[in-house]
């Protein structure tokens, strides 16, 4: 009863907070000033989402081989220990992270997308580990029972049933990515960073908000998409949003 109240009270509370949140901005002058930098917002996000979907495209296709060949049974004893290698791009600040970047491969869009996915990939290699290690062990001798050979095991049981899990660290490593790669204009990668710095530098607090409101909004889009595909891929019974 008073879940379904909070349900019922959820959505006018957050019209009635949008608005009243447009009105202050539109009385106080961010709307339009915003309107303003419309086409460089517009361009910049394009640079913004190629910058995220290549650091982040990267870092699924290595993060997540790299968490299934970690968590073969031959390697787990050593697993934690090579963890730790995925883990200094978490560890070494993001900044200092893309200026070791560019040290070694120069000022531009692709020093920004090696130091991204340097930094956004240990969570997607950290839950593969963890969701295919953490798979039921009767499940699996069930599995060997039946007399299914280890591909099967693997593609059958172990992935269907580690994959939340899987989508769970992706998602993690794509808001961490959106959030990080304003810091890509820095070294000369463009995106919405440059409205933001810019704006900081100039004591610009429109011009600032107008490169950090479109990234706060792009990594809710981000999530609310990955959220979905979750939500379709993940096999019901195992995806507890689905039960």
């Amino acid at each position: 009863m008073i879940t379904a109240t909070f349900s019922g009270l959820f959505r006018p509370t957050c019209l009635v907070a949008a608005f009243l949140l447009g009105s202050w901005a539109w009385a106080s002058g961010f709307l339009p000033g915003l309107w303003l930098y419309q086409e460089d917002i517009s361009y910049l996000a394009v640079k913004h989402i190629e910058l995220v979907a290549w650091a982040g495209g990267l870092a699924i296709l290595v993060g997540i081989p790299a968490g299934i060949l970690l968590a073969r049974p031959q390697l787990r004893h050593v697993a934690e220990y090579l963890l730790q290698i995925f883990n200094l791009g978490t560890t070494i600040p993001t900044l200092a992270v893309l200026a070791l970047s560019m040290s070694l491969l120069g000022i531009g869009i692709l020093p920004a997308i090696f130091g991204l996915w340097v930094a956004t990939m240990l969570p997607i290699v950290r839950n593969s580990y963890t969701g295919l290690v953490s798979v039921s062990g009767p499940l699996m001798e069930t599995a060997r029972g039946m007399g299914m050979t280890p591909r099967q095991i693997f593609w059958q049981v172990e992935l269907p049933n580690a994959s939340f899990v899987i989508f769970a660290g992706i998602r993690t490593a794509l808001a961490i990515c959106v959030g990080t790669a304003p810091l890509a204009f820095l070294i000369g990668a463009g995106g919405l960073g440059e409205l933001i710095f810019t704006g900081i530098a100039l004591n610009d607090l429109t011009m600032m908000i107008a490169g950090a409101l479109p990234t706060a909004i792009l990594a809710v889009i981000t999530d609310f998409v990955m959220g979905r595909v979750q939500f379709f891929a993940v096999p019901r019974g195992i995806n507890p949003l689905r039960n």
